[in-house]
């Protein structure tokens, strides 16, 4: 059986590459650029993004601001 988590709501496996920096990179985000990031409903800093791990049956939220007028 494939470990699964859940990113911004989809069902995604979990690849051999378990921080979480690396699966953000997968998904566009780079760390700093106006992003917010939520795993299991508690925020993680951006200085935590390169040692924290992505664990089976994390839900994953990509927060993004955009801003306008």
């Amino acid at each position: 059986m494939t470990a699964t988590i859940r990113v911004n709501g989809a069902e995604q496996a979990l690849t051999t590459e378990r921080e979480l920096l690396a699966l953000l990179q997968q998904h566009g985000v780079r760390q700093g650029r106006g992003c917010a990031v939520a795993i299991n409903g508690t925020v993680v800093p951006a200085a935590q993004w390169p040692v924290r791990q992505v664990a089976p049956g994390d839900e994953i939220e990509i927060l993004r601001i955009v801003g306008g007028g």
